[in-house]
């Protein structure tokens, strides 16, 4: 009954308009450019389209596998937070339109929808009954229904709860939870496959689902932790957020940030202790003229810098380190998409012009306007949840 009593005192606060304001100019400024790379290199869109579209469905699709996750966990302390993973998770609904330009040019990124190289291919051949443009738009419908139906379920409950405060609600979204585990596992390697890996189709690795996996979960920790500490300097949440709290967001940063170095090596380490031709290329490929930098450059970036950033206790519990790093963490994993998608463009070396600038400010746009509107009207705590005491008074 405390719990229930504390819940009805909350008072409803409004995100300022200027990150509204904000998500509008880098949306129409990131439009812009990618209207106008369109226009001018369709081909070099597309590629960039790719990154772009699985920069956000990681953030999106991420959120939501992080509310199954604590319906299904029985988690505490996150409960808090967990509005703003509800709000990210609607990126997801974003995720086709930016893929419109890599969509529309299928045949200029994808070596394997052109049926005469495919016949002239064995490995190729041997792919097609999955790698064919007919499954692969089956596939996609299919994924994106699936991440929508789920998304409405949790939100819906979620929210009918903040009025209701039926308990109940919160068991079945932790069933709900249980039924989607499998399927997210399921959809998210789908997707790195037809997105990202079938790029080169001739490449083979077993791991690339959870290299993905990894990053993405990454990812939206980031952006939910980015979101925490700047609601929680703004005091929007009406609650105080502990160092327990943020401790948590930063030890699991932490924690991904290792997993996704340890999957990393993994995929290199047996591909490069095999020595298979089939599967070394793709990492040759990488390793030619400036990719080579790019390459290095992962390890540092992406590994090094945020495990220094936040390996001690007192960094955790540091808001402003951890927004530091958050940002960092939501930089570079753009920068391991983009390691993973341009080679394919140019083989050559790095590319990099005015024509990659366009998706990266769109991203931002789209969070931070999809954030707002969502936040819009919405309480920013789950005021209806049984958990939501226990949550604010949370302790290690």
């Amino acid at each position: 009954m405390s719990e229930t009593k504390f819940t009805l005192d909350y008072q409803r606060r409004e995100i300022p308009s200027k990150a509204r304001n904000a998500g509008l100019v880098f949306t129409a400024l990131g439009l812009l450019i990618v209207v106008i790379s369109y226009i001018v290199n369709p081909e070099r869109t597309a590629f960039n389209s790719i990154i772009g579209s699985s920069f956000l469905l990681s953030i999106g699709l991420l959120s939501l596998f992080l509310i199954a996750l604590e319906y299904l966990a029985g988690a505490v302390w996150s409960v808090v937070f967990r509005r703003i993973t509800e709000f990210l998770s609607t990126v997801i609904f974003v995720v086709p339109i930016l893929a419109i330009p890599f969509l529309l040019n299928i045949n200029s990124v994808f070596h394997w929808t052109h049926t005469d190289t495919v016949a002239k291919d064995a490995i190729l051949s041997h792919k097609s009954p999955y790698l064919n443009t007919t499954f692969f738009f089956a596939r996609l419908t299919f994924m994106f229904l699936i991440w929508w139906l789920f998304y409405f379920i949790f939100t819906r409950n979620s929210k009918k709860q903040d009025s209701t405060f039926d308990q109940a609600l919160t068991k079945r979204n932790a069933r709900f939870g249980a039924v989607f585990m499998p399927l997210f596992a399921v959809t998210i390697t789908i997707a790195a496959i037809d997105w990202l890996m079938s790029l080169e189709p001739h490449w083979f690795s077993t791991i690339f689902g959870v290299y993905y996996f990894s990053g993405s979960l990454l990812a939206a920790l980031a952006a939910t932790t980015f979101a925490a500490v700047r609601m929680a300097d703004l005091d929007l949440f009406g609650i105080k957020i502990k160092s327990d709290h943020y401790y948590s967001l930063g030890a699991l940063m932490f924690a991904f940030t290792n997993f996704w170095a340890y999957i990393a090596f993994s995929q290199f380490m047996l591909i490069w202790y095999a020595n298979l031709p089939e599967e070394t290329f793709w990492f040759m490929n990488r390793w030619e003229g400036s990719w080579k930098y790019i390459t290095l450059g992962l390890i540092v970036f992406r590994f090094i810098v945020p495990y220094i950033l936040i390996l001690s206790q007192p960094s955790k519990k540091d808001p402003k380190r951890l927004k530091l790093a958050a940002i960092w963490i939501l930089f570079t994993h753009y920068y391991d998409l983009y390691w993973l998608v341009m080679p394919n463009y140019s083989k050559s070396g790095i590319a990099f012009s005015w024509y990659e600038l366009g998706y990266p400010l769109l991203c931002i746009g789209i969070l931070l306007l999809v954030f707002t509107m969502r936040a819009k009207g919405n309480n920013l705590l789950p005021v209806g949840d049984p958990k939501l005491k226990r949550s604010i008074d949370f302790h290690l």
